[in-house]
């Protein structure tokens, strides 16, 4: 039991912190909820990989969806640059037809496949333990927690590598240009990451829950503070504490693990901006008194 539990534990940290770390760029970008139109649009291609291999593997589906994954941030910036829509149109347009064409395909070859769209969108963090990674015989864990290591250990790869351009970019595109850094590709890197991510993230703890990481957090550590590291630090901060309390808190009330998860980042985000709330109260007091 120790080990089972261990297991979620372990996986649900690393998603939570890989979700956090991108996430923080995302809200500095005015992007969260890009997460959310990705983690629906790439459901036909998971359909497709089905369709192509028969199989239900991890690697098809990573393959699959993480391709219309990126697909979907091209079609999103294209709609947004080229047909000048409002970036939260294309983003609804985007992701609201992929994913449509996602649930025809499965209830069409669902007898075919035995694909049910359901564990892709809500996960089953209880389901961790007993899809393990067997090789030569020997049993070494989980997949989605090496699935989820791999996708982690990309991620700050990239961000440690790559965080004058990521930072520059976020805070001030134009200026980037100016001094020749190219904005629109270090966008395309984020949102490939990001499609890999959600991908790599949603078939253990499935879509929502992705959703809710990539932006509670980071939207928390924005209330109290405007550092891109001191953001990153307490975004990764804020997930592994609901992780850790929705955990428990599912086990003390046998409710939904990815929901109590979800729910615990959400009641830390009301915390922390009533904390802030009255900070800021006190101190204007402070001054009007002083």
């Amino acid at each position: 039991m120790e080990l089972y539990n261990f297991w979620i534990l372990l996986t649900g940290t690393i998603v939570a912190v890989s979700c956090a770390l991108l996430g923080s760029f995302l809200v500095l970008r005015n992007m969260a909820m890009v997460g959310d139109a990705i983690s629906h649009a790439v459901l036909p291609g998971i359909a497709i990989s089905f369709l192509l291999t028969g199989s239900k593997d991890s690697l098809p589906m990573l393959i699959g969806a993480g391709i219309l994954g990126v697909i979907t941030t091209f079609i999103i910036e294209w709609m947004h640059s080229k047909l000048k829509l409002q970036e939260d149109a294309s983003i609804g347009v985007a992701f609201t037809f992929l994913f449509a064409l996602g649930v025809i395909l499965i209830t069409k070859f669902a007898d075919k496949i035995d694909l049910d769209q359901d564990c892709v969108l809500y996960g089953d963090l209880s389901m961790i333990p007993f899809e393990q990674w067997i090789i030569n015989g020997i049993d070494i864990g989980p997949e989605a927690f090496y699935t989820g290591l791999i996708n982690l250990l990309m991620l700050i790869v990239l961000i440690g590598f790559c965080y004058k351009e990521l930072f520059i970019t976020s805070f001030d595109p134009s200026y980037a240009k100016f001094i020749g850094i190219n904005a629109g590709f270090w966008h395309y890197v984020l949102m490939s990451s990001l499609s890999f991510t959600t991908v790599a993230s949603f078939d253990s703890v499935g879509a929502i829950l992705v959703v809710a990481f990539l932006v509670v957090p980071p939207a928390t550590a924005y209330l109290i503070t405007t550092s891109l590291k001191k953001m990153l630090l307490l975004s990764t901060f804020f997930a592994l504490l609901s992780v850790g309390v929705g955990y428990s808190f599912s086990a003390i009330f046998d409710s939904s693990i990815a929901g109590s998860m979800a729910t615990i980042a959400g009641l830390i985000f009301v915390i922390v901006w009533a904390g802030k709330w009255f900070w800021e109260r006190n101190k204007k007091v402070e001054d009007l008194v002083g």
